[in-house]
């Protein structure tokens, strides 16, 4: 009976050990390579803003995603609204336009940390 060195269990491990790293590789793999975003799965029953809203400054368009009728859920349902629109749209939003988004969706955050500070 011969024994690899480093000891029998462990040496009889590794094979299995290096299987679900391989296995786990591919996976990372075909995630990387697919052009399939996630958000383009995304479905919801929620609140539609305005048609044009998100072309709008920013601080108009968290004025607008802040009220009821808009957000229901608040001012957290607001600022995900917002992002859930950059994040879909991707590389086709232009740099400006990200940057009006990003500078309402700061808007939103303030509001709410004011909010809550206040509470």
């Amino acid at each position: 009976m011969s024994l690899r060195p480093g000891g029998g269990a462990q040496a009889r491990e590794a094979p299995v050990i290096h299987e679900i790293a391989t296995a786990q590789r591919k996976t990372l793999k075909r995630s990387k390579t697919s052009k399939h975003k996630w958000s383009a799965d995304v479905k919801t029953d929620s609140t539609f803003p305005p048609a044009g809203t998100f072309t709008k400054p920013g601080d108009e368009v968290a004025r607008i995603m802040a009220t009821r009728k808009v957000s229901p859920g608040g001012l957290v349902s607001a600022i995900k609204m917002v992002q859930m629109f950059i994040n879909r749209s991707g590389s086709n939003l232009s740099a400006a336009r990200k940057r009006e988004l990003e500078k309402a969706k700061r808007i939103l955050q303030h509001k709410l940390h004011a909010k809550s500070a206040a509470e």
